[in-house]
């Protein structure tokens, strides 16, 4: 293969790449809603620990293992603060709704 031929592998895989982080973001999006009906936290380190153990042993190369683990704890950083924007939003719907209804009954 030449390097045009592995510039279009790399561009299909990181269209596989986009829908896979966007699955896991929809995911990230309903963990956090049931955590903020459950009220945990949005940061959980043992989790964390385990998501690096496994990405770690998963690991076949040629990435570094320490290389990798810095990719998924910036995905990581990424998926918490979509967690943390959903509670917040959450919150100032409730918030405005909570003050129609006292501007109402004024």
């Amino acid at each position: 293969m030449d390097i045009a031929d592995w510039r279009k592998k790399i561009d299909e895989l990181d269209r596989r790449l986009v829908e896979l982080l966007s699955e896991r973001a929809r995911a990230a999006v309903e963990i956090g809603r049931l955590k903020r009906h459950t009220s945990l936290p949005i940061y959980e380190p043992d989790r964390e620990r385990i998501v690096f153990e496994n990405v770690e042993r998963l690991n076949q190369g040629p990435l570094p293992g320490k290389d990798l683990v810095r990719i998924f704890e910036r995905i990581m950083d990424v998926m918490r603060n979509i967690q943390k924007e959903g509670i917040a939003a959450a919150q100032e719907s409730t918030q405005a709704a909570t003050e129609l209804d006292s501007e109402v009954n004024d």
